[in-house]
């Protein structure tokens, strides 16, 4: 392909030209959990608000996952915001075979019987709506029941694959 003015040259389309696109895209850093007979739960940098009337929000999870079970037939999940005091709390939870829930994790069992995470600056229970397949993920529509937007500090920020604090 030739190169565009001021834009560079193009590549064909392809897993790792979404991957190396979306690199540069900020994002803030979510932690989802699901209950079950042990509770799931993972890091998520696709987080989006959908709707303010219902409110609905989405999110993106991989269908190999180890969460996915879980996720795919939970009635309720818990969305956490983390703050830019959690990088290790996010690592945990991005970390293939890592003990999410283990003594290191500070929560509780909360509304609908879904895991809450300690300490975070937002959470939610959310009821799940709608899960629509995508490629080799799902997205996961879902409508917040009840929440805490008031917690301490600033937000984490996910950019170039790691863990970034927000600058004035």
């Amino acid at each position: 392909m030739t190169a565009l003015p001021g834009l560079g040259t193009p590549r064909t389309a392809s897993p790792e030209l979404l991957r190396s696109v979306f690199r540069r895209h900020a994002a803030g850093v979510a932690v989802i959990t699901a209950p079950g007979s042990r509770p799931a739960g993972f890091t998520a940098t696709s987080l989006t608000s959908v709707a303010a009337d219902p409110p609905l929000l989405s999110f993106g999870v991989g269908t190999g996952s180890s969460s996915w079970p879980a996720v795919s037939e939970a009635e309720h999940i818990g969305v956490h915001i983390l703050g830019e005091h959690q990088q290790e709390l996010a690592a945990t939870f991005a970390r293939s075979g890592a003990d999410r829930f283990g003594p290191a994790t500070s929560w509780h069992t909360g509304p609908e019987g879904v895991p809450l995470l300690d300490g975070v600056l937002a959470w939610m229970v959310c009821k799940v709506v709608a899960r629509v397949p995508a490629g080799d993920h799902c997205l996961v529509l879902a409508q917040p029941v009840v929440g805490d937007p008031a917690g301490p500090g600033r937000p984490l920020l996910y950019h170039q694959g790691r863990f970034h604090a927000l600058r004035d």
